[in-house]
């Protein structure tokens, strides 16, 4: 696998509190990866580090093969970052704001982000102040792509959205890595559209990496085996168990099938991303690494 983003034992740390912590993830090229955790599990923190707002305090992040702090360049040329606030100037209008991305980009594809726009109906003598917030998130998106990146991080790009604007900017992003090759790294905390577009799942919990890896083969390593009802203190010793629902006479237990053979009796079902998700994020134990002992990164 290729790597568009790595990160080695990557730790971040403001005041006392770290946000990233032993964090070791590879994101693939040519993919859409979705990045999922709880608030303050790390995901808008490791987006920064990858395109050098913020310096690692322990570890390394290398972002298409360089080092955001020490080649930002190379970085910042090939990488487009849609932030979930989308700073965009509201006085501009969308034209001006081309304008500024042709200036500020030397690999800056003009006649295809106006012809992206145009697509979406976005009138370009409009302000960017007003426009519809799905306008917004359009226009921003055309901005980041503009660029031409090798791999675009977006950070909650769909927060605030219709459905039908989070339909039209999920459709963007499947045609572009169709398209272009690009590699997206997509933050959301909605599981419906993760599941629409991504092939790729990182789940980030307590400033670590939970899990990581193919979402089908994913869903493939895990199983939900329902059965009477078993002790809760026994189903919670099991280290194959990752969750566990006890109601009335019936026990269902989601778990890794690397774990000893159910007895008979139970039933074995697939199990969905949304099921699979938010069985991890509801026990951050869940294949969890040990906590680490941290080398700082010298000043």
């Amino acid at each position: 696998m290729t790597a568009a983003l790595e990160a080695t034992a990557l730790s971040k740390r403001f005041h006392r509190v770290w946000a990233l912590r032993d964090c070791s993830v590879q994101v693939p090229a040519g993919h859409i990866t979705a990045l999922v955790g709880p608030n303050g599990a790390g995901k808008t923190t490791l987006l920064n580090l990858a395109i050098g707002l913020l310096a690692p305090s322990a570890g390394a992040i290398e972002t298409l093969g360089w080092d955001p702090q020490r080649q930002p360049e190379r970085v910042l040329e090939r990488v487009g970052y849609v932030p979930q606030e989308r700073p965009l100037y509201p006085d501009f209008t969308v034209g001006e704001t081309l304008h500024m991305g042709r200036a500020l980009n030397p690999r800056w594809d003009e006649a295809a982000t106006r012809s992206r726009l145009l697509r979406r109906g976005i009138p370009v003598d409009r302000r960017v102040r007003d426009l519809s917030g799905g306008q917004r998130a359009q226009v921003s998106l055309a901005l980041a792509l503009g660029k031409r990146p090798e791999l675009l991080l977006l950070d909650e790009p769909a927060a605030a959205l219709d459905p039908l604007a989070r339909r039209e900017l999920l459709t963007e992003l499947v045609e572009t890595v169709a398209a272009d090759g690009t590699t997206v790294l997509l933050s959301s905390h909605l599981i419906a559209d993760v599941e629409r577009v991504c092939d790729h799942l990182v789940i980030l919990s307590q400033g670590r990496v939970q899990l990581a890896g193919d979402i089908d083969a994913l869903r493939e390593q895990h199983r939900l085996l329902v059965g009477p009802r078993m002790d809760p203190a026994v189903a919670a010793a099991d280290p194959a168990v990752v969750s566990a629902r006890h109601a009335g006479r019936e026990t269902a237990l989601l778990v890794r099938r690397d774990g000893a053979t159910p007895p008979a009796g139970w039933r074995s079902e697939p199990v969905s991303l949304e099921e699979l998700v938010l069985a991890y994020l509801a026990n951050p134990a869940a294949g969890a690494p040990p906590p680490p002992t941290l080398v700082e990164a010298a000043s």
